[in-house]
């Protein structure tokens, strides 16, 4: 069996990654959550248990060369604790359209004139 195109299960329940308390939520920006994928090494990347029986972190020894873990191949998109920092979480709030309903007329400017 080829891991590298093997489907993986996705984490995300309406768009969060509710089992990460501090997970911020991707509803509304544009960004689809996606599933755990499996890269050239092997290695589940997005899976949230973070141990995978092929990975270098499992298997160090002084021989092992860290530049083997580096590249986005290492990295998940969607399901990456990077998403947690104050930085990331205001990158998805911008790509937030307002909530204006329902306090607003989807095509009228109710409040024309009144100041």
């Amino acid at each position: 069996m080829d891991t590298s195109k093997q489907k993986q299960k996705s984490l995300s329940i309406n768009e969060t990654l509710p089992h990460q308390i501090t997970a911020p939520s991707f509803k509304g920006t544009g960004m689809k959550i996606e599933p755990p994928f499996v890269n050239k090494h092997g290695v589940t990347i997005g899976d949230s248990f973070y141990a995978s029986p092929n990975s270098p972190l499992e298997k160090w020894s002084e021989e092992t060369d860290p530049a083997i873990m580096s590249g986005d191949e290492w990295v998940h998109p969607t399901n990456d604790i990077g998403w947690n920092s104050t930085e990331n979480r205001e990158l998805l709030e911008s790509k937030r359209k307002p909530q204006a309903s329902p306090f607003m007329h989807p095509t009228k400017d109710v409040s024309q004139g009144s100041d």
